[in-house]
Formats: structure tokens, sequence, C-alpha cells
């Protein structure tokens, strides 16, 4: 298994418009971070996790022009509002299924009516081909993901764990038989948007605590806002086993 780090940043990106942070001034690459988003590349299928507004800047830079399926974590538009950038990948391969909580596919379905249209035989419009997911496991392409599900502020929200592999980004509230999902990995990819509180994100210290509980072989964090400061001087800040991710980071995980 294969994972890519197709973006690490917060909803606005580093930099940012109008912020005046370090990291937002920085000539180290790792701290130019797109909206967050992973390319799971495993048994000969591409599967995207979200699909924010940078899609189209991320399928070129890693030069994927397949995408098997789109998991969606939650609606909002830093996870989503890409979905029409999947025009090209549709056009040459078909109807590109996505899976979703119901909430999220009517939301999508309203935002993006014409990519749900059966009936549109428009030649310049994409399809897709919507999946309504629950907290329980499903089968993607003979792929067993097993959702885990929590709350970001006051917004329920899904992480997905592939075998011994999980993403969780945008958490802030979890209960324990959902934390229970997240134990023996050998790879956590989770958010930890800053150093300081905040009222829908576990911030640096609560995700250090949470990784310290789940004791995953490697934790990767994500979903960085520019006060995280700069991907260098909070590297120094990490145990052995956690590290920043950075955009375009390629990890592999052996089956």
């Amino acid at each position: 298994m294969k994972i890519t780090f197709l973006g690490t940043g917060t909803s606005t990106g580093i930099p940012t418009i109008g912020v005046e942070r370090a990291s937002c001034s920085s000539k180290d690459k790792r701290d130019n971070r797109l909206r967050s988003s992973i390319l799971v590349e495993y048994k000969n299928k591409n599967i995207v996790i979200d699909c924010g507004p940078d899609f189209r800047q991320q399928m070129l830079r890693t030069g994927v022009t397949k995408v098997d399926a789109i998991l969606f974590t939650h609606e909002h538009a830093d996870h989503t509002a890409g979905l029409d950038d999947v025009r090209p990948i549709s056009f040459k391969h078909g109807k590109i299924p996505i899976f979703a909580h119901e909430r999220v596919i009517k939301n999508l379905s309203k935002r993006f009516d014409y990519l749900f249209d059966v009936k549109n035989d428009y030649p310049g419009s994409p399809h897709v081909f919507p999946n309504i997911i629950e907290n329980k496991k499903f089968v993607l392409e003979g792929i067993e993901i097993l959702p885990v599900t929590y709350m970001h502020h006051k917004l329920q929200v899904y992480g997905f764990r592939i075998k011994n592999f999980a993403y969780v980004t945008d958490l802030k509230k979890i209960s324990k038989n959902e934390l229970d999902k997240l134990k023996n990995l050998d790879l956590l990819i989770l958010n930890a948007l800053r150093h300081r509180e905040h009222y829908s994100h576990i911030n640096l210290e609560q995700a250090l605590e949470l990784i310290n509980e789940l004791k995953p072989k490697k934790t990767f964090l994500t979903h960085i806002a520019p006060d995280m400061g700069l991907h260098s001087e909070t590297e120094k800040l990490l145990p052995s086993t956690v590290r920043l991710g950075f955009d375009g980071l390629e990890i592999i995980i052996n089956d």
C-alpha cells in the first residue's frame, strides 16, 4: 500500500491570504501546504480521500490520471470543493464512485447537481456514482474499509481504516468504542491544527496524547495551520515515532 499526501494544510492552505506567519513566507517547500487530502494506491486501485479545492493541482503534481473511488470524510468545502475537477478523469474512465455519509451525499447532490443527474447527457459534464456508507465495514473493489466516526465541533465526520492504516482528520471528540478501531496500527495519519486550543480540531498536545494512548508504530500529522510554525522547528518537538506530514510525501506500508 502506498500513501501519498496530496495536501496537509488547513482549510485556508499555507501560505494563507492576508496572514503574516513564518510558515507563510518560508522557503522550505514542506511549509507550503495545499488543502488536506491523500491518495491510497492499493491492489491496483487509486483511492482518494477528500477532494478539496486544490484537487486539480494535486493530481497534476502526482501524475495520477485515474481515480477508482473518492471517499469523503465530511462536506466542508476544503474537503469537497474540487469535485468538479474530476471531469477529465470521468471523460476517460467513466463514472467515478464516491462514498460518504448520507448527509454528505445529499449536500453534494445539491451543490453539484449536474454530476448526479443520470438524465443529463451533456457531453461536458462529468458523472459520479454515489454510495451511502454507514458506520460499519464496507468493501470497495475487494478492499475492506472500516469507517471511524467522531465529532468535528457539532458535525459528524468519518475517518477510514484500511488494513493497519488509518486516516483521521478534522477530529475534535471521539468515543472510546470508535477509538478502539484505531488500535494496532502500523500507520496513523491524524490532524493536529496548531499549538493553541481550537473549538473544532485537536491541537498538537491533544494529538500527542491520543497517539500515546493508541501507540501506532508511526504517525504523521496533517491539517496543519500557519500557527503551527515552521515544519523544521515543530519536528524538533515531536517524539521519534511522530512526524509532520508534508505535501508530496509518500509512504509505503507492507501488506
